[in-house]
């Protein structure tokens, strides 16, 4: 039996649900074997497990896993290319299946005068290839779809040899087929044509579609309106191949993406290596440095292709500029003998590689520090968002909350890391402030919060947070804004506005409003926040308007006034506490005679019982503060 498989199930626990490749290694750090997952936690999980039913050889291969690396991908089908390509590349020992192209399909552009796209199982044949896929079925469709829009010929008729020798197919009449056969088309138009149905399977109906876009106006100008026409047609059709994916065949024919990620005080680069148009390594480097990101990152860059020289590519991408870039690329030009480009993208498809690369940065820290990378990431897009120098790991959020102008609280929860913790929650019940005025409670609350900092005479308010969240607008930021002046502290001061159905709509600034749209797991996180501390001070009121009405109940009691009921609710916390009681703890707690024990007794468990427990139909229990 392993005896890794222990510390290999931990490590799992921690994995990312995201598609991606994983890569088992022996003790020798060399890759055994190379898979695909549409889950990699869940497929992972399923070679470590006690009970599992392994065939001989995956049992086998178990046997000799030391560790395992992993590279998330955006979709199944990014990982199932990654995966192959992997494989070709390091052999692996339990790998047979995708060792060759067996299963796999490739547009393919004829080598010729006037090439063909036709569907290939290899690429036996000369010719320029598009590809693999995963589906024939796609493949064909795919080539298909693109014949009929740019109306290639399908025939096996060569040209230009068969220029004018027979009168065109149906497929010409029919308008399937620009009747190449006629002999009207130059090779030049022709070769035009082809590279925008390149253009059109590699991007669909993004940038191939921009440049026909423009060569339609252009021809409407020129009167040609039968080109014009024609062009109008391809933007008009649907493609069932566009599928952009960042493996195989990507933007980048060589280019190192790299993209940084931090939680906790620890910062993650993660780098993605493509070479030949696919990408083929990722490599991934922790740092705990007291410094900005372009200090880290500019460290990183400068000792990884100082001891990487023989491997520099042309391109580097990163994920936000860097300080004097002309003279990193200087430097790099030095070390790899050939001009190097280092790019920012700031919109397009280069974003999406560099987001992979994110992505996967926020994974590997996610299993450091036994988080999701969803939380990490919202962290992360929350502190850009906010312009925090760093991702806020420690937040507060307030609610003032109230019912008719009476039982006004204010509810504090804490999320850290991204998680509530329920433990450090605090609640205030309104001293100075007892009618429905939200800015003065909200005032009075952090008033109050900020005084035992700076007495340090509650642990609970010992540690100041990254960030304060108010269930508001620019009214109550701009109202507590000067209480944290006061204080001399600098802690960033957000509202969290709200729609009228008290669904979360944005960041307030006291100055505007930041939208959270683009940010799907930032305003995912703030929404949880705010529901979550609205839900907290909503409970605390109704358990204080329920206390209220229940000590009213006692006190209907003759000899039981407001003190002696406080002091059995003191002594009992709940009503089914209560309800045990017997009649002499109800005389020695509240200091009460026999006669009115009998009577508070009779109303507790007597007709008394429902009119309290209605009281309390909105709290099944309560609790004093």
């Amino acid at each position: 039996m392993n005896c890794r498989l222990p510390a290999l199930r931990e490590k799992t626990a921690k994995l990312t649900t995201s598609p991606g490749v994983y890569l088992m290694k022996n003790q020798k750090s060399e890759i055994i074997y190379v898979g695909k997952a549409k889950n990699l936690k869940n497929r992972v999980t399923s070679y470590f497990r006690e009970s599992a039913d392994h065939t001989p050889k995956v049992a086998s291969m178990v046997e000799h896993v030391y560790d395992y690396d992993f590279i998330v991908t955006d979709s199944e089908y990014e990982a199932l290319v990654l995966e192959c390509s992997l494989i070709k590349q390091h052999q692996p020992k339990y790998n047979i299946l995708l060792k060759d192209d067996k299963g796999y399909t490739y547009l393919c552009f004829s080598d010729e005068p006037y090439p063909r796209l036709t569907v290939e199982k290899n690429k036996k044949k000369s010719g320029d290839y598009l590809g693999p896929y995963m589906s024939g079925y796609v493949a064909r469709e795919a080539a298909r779809e693109t014949n009929r829009v740019f109306r290639l010929p399908t025939c096996h008729r060569r040209f230009p040899e068969d220029f004018k020798k027979t009168r065109p197919c149906l497929n010409y009449h029919i308008k399937q087929c620009m009747g190449v056969c006629r002999g009207y088309i130059s090779q030049e138009s022709y070769a035009e044509i082809i590279q925008q149905a390149k253009a059109y399977i590699q991007m669909g109906s993004t940038d191939s579609v921009k440049r026909m876009q423009a060569e339609m106006e252009r021809a409407a100008e020129e009167l040609d309106f039968e080109r014009a026409a024609m062009l109008r047609d391809r933007i008009a059709a649907v493609t069932k191949a566009g599928e952009t994916q960042k493996i195989m065949d990507a933007a980048l024919e060589e280019a190192d993406v790299i993209a940084m990620a931090e939680h906790g005080g620890t910062q993650c680069v993660s780098i993605l290596r493509y070479r030949g148009r696919r990408l083929f390594d990722k490599e991934t480097f922790f740092f705990q440095e007291n410094a900005s990101r372009e200090e880290v990152m500019d460290s990183y860059l400068t000792q990884y292709y100082e001891h990487h020289r023989a491997d520099i590519p042309k391109n580097i991408v990163l994920e936000f500029a860097m300080p004097n870039q002309e003279m990193y690329e200087q430097l790099f030009t030095g070390f790899a003998g050939f001009r190097v480009r280092i790019t920012v993208p700031q919109r397009g498809t280069l974003c999406q590689f560099v987001q992979l690369s994110r992505n996967n940065a926020n994974e590997e820290l996610a299993i450091r520090f036994n988080r999701t990378g969803r939380e990490v990431q919202a962290l992360e897009e929350l502190g850009s968002v906010l312009g925090l120098p760093q991702p806020p790991q420690y937040i507060e959020a307030y609610d003032i909350s109230n019912l008719s102008s009476t039982s006004m609280v204010c509810g504090m929860i804490v999320f850290e890391n991204g998680r509530p913790q329920k433990k450090a929650y605090k609640r205030f019940r309104m001293k100075e402030h007892t009618t429905q005025d939200d800015y003065a409670c909200m005032k009075e609350a952090l008033t109050r919060r900020l005084r035992h900092y700076a007495a340090q005479d509650d642990p609970g308010f010992s540690r100041l947070p990254d960030l304060i969240l108010l269930d508001g607008g620019q009214g109550h930021v701009n109202t507590i804004a000067p209480v944290i002046q006061q204080f001399g502290l600098h802690i960033p001061l957000f509202g969290m506005v709200k729609d009228q159905k008290h669904r979360t709509r944005a960041i307030s600034t006291g100055g505007g409003e930041i939208s959270l749209a683009a940010n799907r797991s930032a305003f995912h996180l703030l929404t949880q926040i705010q529901d979550e501390v609205h839900r907290f001070s909503v409970a605390y009121m109704h358990s204080i308007h329920a206390k209220s009405s229940y000590q009213m109940e006692l006190t209907k009691v003759r000899g039981i006034g407001e003190k002696k009921a406080q002091k059995l609710l003191l002594r009992f916390k709940t009503l089914a506490n209560l309800k045990q009681a017997t009649l002499e703890e109800l005389e020695s707690t509240a200091g009460i005679s026999r006669p009115t024990a009998e009577a508070l007794y009779a109303v507790i468990r007597g007709d008394g019982r429902r009119r309290i427990e209605n009281s309390l139909a909105c709290e099944k229990s309560w609790t004093l503060t």
